[in-house]
């Protein structure tokens, strides 16, 4: 069957595009977005899928950054608590407001009155758009937490943040999705492979050639555009390398890992405490799961993998401050994610010198007038609207017409849209659907993931109600949202749809995964002819996915 992705691969080598976006992850995504949003013509290739590197391995969190109080970074904090604010106002359904229970240890190295007035630091430094902070004593946390365990605690406080309602990775595709639907010309496993500047008249004349090869056929061909971005993440340098640019910074890395287990506390809150490497450590809630973590470890190049030590130093220091009967061991690990940070430092400093827990994730954006490049180094999903509007901005100054400069292309649609669709889902038959969601709980689940696309779900069940049951038995994922996956999401592989489009891999043990019943239908769905050969490759130890087996991932993209 012909795909969207088809589609695109053939348009890619068309023309000459306004801009070239090497990399899909945040950074990518949103510049995508702002940049189609405002009228330019965007192409965009990634060597793996969507959100396939860093971007699928955050802590879900939208923070504002309360640990860079301590390193006096009060114009970084300021910035990304008004970020924070701005995701929770563009998008109600998709990043909500979330409270923070830190417990404090007998002998930290901060009283406990200086974290207290830190709290009411950072929510005034907040515009106290959050919920008020609050003291916790010792009593006041077994009451209301009986799980943490209090016995070398002198108490602590709740304050609020953020977080993602659905995985990391899927508000990365839903900030791609906008971006085709505004005419970006996007596709995933595409590679590449180098670029060059053409020279013109003049600077502006020029333009880049970029050698693109697709990974899952080995295809080259080669796409042209004005301005080039490098928004590879991790692949920054390397790919800034073989276009032959000088940046000012670079990146050094740290790892950081998360665990995913049984739900350990039915409150909906995340659990924070200082773990013995004194970085912050949290207990967050995942649907009916817990993710635990994280590491901050140097390490020297974007590929990395959980150890023995990590699992260790993770399940640990749960251990030792919650009273868990029985403790939490290897066996109640549901899943693990493994990433690494990119942290932006300046070419030829290393770390400054300073404690690598303390360097931030603030972003860069080094830029190339005279041969039209961009390379943007670090960011976080917080600022992630800010590196939009920046990029939209920089790429216009370069010469880009941006007819559409005013158009605000984040947030969701209006509310009255949002009340419509409710109205409407309202007075839907639901009699075949089989979750034990509500009503409402399921109408809202299916705004969140596609809001306008939501309608068209609505249709398929006006035709056929068949297609309001759940089709994965054990998941949440009705048979209408596979069919719009198959049209709209650019699925490669089912670890695309399993751990990206949705978190059903983080959630669900994979042999649970491997039995359940619906799947098989679900791959024919997504994947036509092709529905064997992509369940064997995810389940049949193929690992992450084909591309990582028969195309081994090059050190250069990202």
């Amino acid at each position: 069957m012909t795909t969207l992705r088809d589609n695109n691969l053939e348009k890619l080598p068309q023309g000459i595009y306004d801009v070239l976006i090497v990399g899909g992850g945040i950074n990518g995504a949103v510049a995508a977005a702002a940049l189609s949003g405002k009228g330019a013509r965007v192409a965009l290739v990634d060597q793996r899928d969507f959100a396939g590197f860093t971007s699928e391995q955050s802590s879900n969190l939208a923070w504002g950054g309360i640990k860079y109080l301590e390193s006096g970074e009060l114009r970084l904090v300021r910035k990304l608590c008004l970020s924070r604010n701005q995701l929770l106002r563009a998008y109600p359904s998709r990043v909500r407001e979330i409270r923070f229970f830190a417990t404090i240890e007998r002998g930290f190295r901060h009283h406990p009155l200086v974290l207290w007035l830190g709290a009411w630091l950072y929510w005034l430094i907040g515009n106290g758009f959050t919920r008020v902070p609050r003291r916790l004593s010792r009593v006041a946390i077994r009451r209301d937490e009986p799980v943490v365990d209090t016995e070398t605690a002198v108490g602590g406080f709740e304050y609020s943040d953020a977080y993602l309602h659905d995985n990391d990775s899927r508000f990365v595709f839903q900030f791609m999705r906008s971006a085709l639907d505004r005419g970006c010309i996007a596709a995933n496993y595409v590679e590449s492979t180098g670029a060059r500047r053409q020279s013109g008249a003049r600077p502006a004349d020029g333009v880049w050639l970029s050698e693109a090869r697709d990974v899952r056929t080995g295809r080259v061909f080669q796409i042209r555009s004005r301005v080039l971005i490098n928004a590879a993440g991790p692949f920054v340098d390397r790919h800034n390398e073989l276009a032959g640019e000088e940046t000012r910074h670079q990146h050094v890395f740290s790892k950081g890992i998360h665990l995913v287990v049984p739900r350990i506390t039915p409150n909906h809150r995340i659990l924070t405490f200082f773990a013995d490497d004194g970085r912050l450590f949290f207990v967050i809630p995942m649907g009916g799961r817990t993710c635990i973590g994280t590491t901050d470890t140097p390490v020297d190049g974007p590929f990395t993998r959980v150890t023995d030590e990590d699992r260790e130093f993770v399940l640990g220091n749960i251990n030792e401050r919650l009273d868990l009967r029985p403790p939490l061991t290897r066996d109640d690990v549901i899943a693990e994610r493994c990433g690494v940070r990119p942290l932006v430092v300046e070419r030829g400093a290393g770390d400054g010198g300073r404690d690598w827990m303390q360097l931030s994730r603030k972003h860069a954006i080094d830029v190339d007038r005279e041969r039209g490049h961009l390379s943007i180094f670090g960011g976080k999903l917080t600022d992630c609207i800010n590196v939009g509007n920046e990029v939209a901005d920089l790429v216009a100054s370069l010469g880009v017409d941006l007819p559409h400069g005013g158009y605000k292309w984040y947030g969701e649609p209006d509310r009255s849209v949002y009340e419509e669709f409710m109205i409407q889902a309202r007075r839907m038959d639901l009699d075949g659907y089989t979750s034990p969601e509500s009503h409402e709980q399921l109408s809202s689940r299916l705004w969140r993931r596609y809001d306008r696309g939501a309608f068209a779900l609505l249709d398929r069940i006006r035709e056929d109600p068949s297609q309001a049951q759940v089709l994965i038995q054990g998941t949440d994922y009705l048979r209408c949202e596979i069919q719009l996956a198959r049209h709209r999401e650019m699925i490669v592989t089912l670890e695309d749809f399993l751990r990206r489009r949705s978190k059903i891999a983080l959630v669900v043990r994979h042999d649970e995964i491997r039995r359940a019943e619906g799947l098989m239908e679900a791959c024919e769905i997504l994947f036509g002819e092709d529905a064997r050969d992509r369940y064997d490759e995810y389940f049949e130890g193929t690992g992450r996915t084909a591309v990582a087996q028969s195309h081994p991932p090059s050190p250069e993209t990202g």
